[in-house]
């Protein structure tokens, strides 16, 4: 089950004053001293930068100063098992993402966390689709002439990713299983590198968030096919989605939410809840987000759990459904 949230509904004042008015005495007296929000990719990273756009007002909003803390590594599980080892108290958060808490539990047999039984989580708070993104030198401008090019040359095209197991990286085995073709996998250590490839010619096609290829589409060093969302994006609003194309059900996001370790008091979750929309509501937190290329979300901590379930369901049927495995 896949669950659409509408950003303007979701970070309206209204709901998120209502809910703070609601809140228990013992949550509205938190927080008393800095919170910490782990993140599990480097400074410098999209994780990084959405967590610096919300807390920039949640520290005003809430009095206490907010410390974003990198611990990168291991594919963001080096992070994840910190945020979910720490004390359930709300001192301690975790903004996850896509990788985190969808792709990761299902490529790797053993991680040092449950993305499930772990974390209590809090909100979605942004996202961004993918695009299906060509070398210039390939002949084709849209997806209907990929893979007609890719079935009429079998195991000649090949596709980047950030590594084994990456959200790139199953985007690709969910366009080869859905349209018959065989894109032959390269894997990269990390998106940088993956870019160069595909920007040099070293690779054929690679899915990249559409914030980092839309300079490069605009230069002529990339050819951009469609993107992974059932809507358009409005950063490329003459993009066909991959349903539009003829793959229903094609559905890949990067996205970025907090939780918090798992038996955190429901008073926390919901004070942070409200305040986060609160935040998400103002013009110049969405606006920040629209000009990295990411939506404003929102929600509720219950949509949010269905929404990382869902996540976690889908890819481990990939990978089941194709074989990935990851070394």
């Amino acid at each position: 089950m896949r669950f659409q949230f509408s950003a303007s509904a979701s970070v309206s004042v209204l709901t998120g004053l209502a809910a703070l008015m609601a809140l228990p005495a013992a949550a509205q007296t938190y927080p008393s001293k800095p919170i910490r929000i782990l993140i599990a990719q480097a400074p410098g990273s999209a994780t990084d930068n959405v967590s610096r756009v919300l807390t920039s007002k949640l520290t005003g909003q809430m009095g206490q100063q907010f410390i974003i803390e990198a611990r990168p590594g291991a594919g963001g599980a080096v992070g994840t098992e910190a945020a979910a080892r720490s004390p359930a108290d709300g001192y301690t958060l975790f903004m996850a993402n896509n990788s985190t808490h969808g792709s990761n539990p299902a490529v790797y047999k053993k991680l040092p966390y449950d993305a499930i039984k772990d974390f209590s989580p809090i909100i979605l708070i942004a996202s961004t689709p993918y695009v299906l993104t060509a070398h210039p030198s390939l002949p084709v401008k849209n997806v209907k002439e990929l893979v007609a090019l890719a079935k009429k040359r079998p195991g000649d095209l090949n596709y980047g990713s950030a590594g084994n197991g990456s959200t790139h990286h199953l985007s690709g085995e969910l366009l080869n299983m859905m349209a018959g073709i065989k894109l032959i996998h390269v894997p990269y250590k990390g998106t940088t590198p993956a870019l160069t490839g595909l920007l040099s010619g070293e690779v054929s096609v690679m899915f990249f968030t559409v914030v980092g290829i839309e300079p490069h589409a605009k230069s002529g060093k990339a050819r951009v096919l469609a993107v992974t969302t059932p809507k358009r994006a409005p950063l490329m609003p003459e993009l066909p989605t991959m349903v539009e194309a003829g793959y229903p059900g094609f559905e890949v996001t990067s996205w970025f939410g907090l939780l918090a370790p798992a038996n955190t008091p429901p008073a926390i979750i919901s004070r942070v809840n409200a305040e986060s929309i609160k935040a998400l509501a103002l013009p110049d937190v969405s606006g920040a987000l629209k000009k990295m290329g990411f939506d404003a979300v929102g929600g509720t901590p219950e949509q949010f759990a269905a929404h990382i379930k869902s996540e976690v369901e889908r890819f481990t049927k990939l990978v089941k459904a194709t074989g990935i495995t990851v070394d």
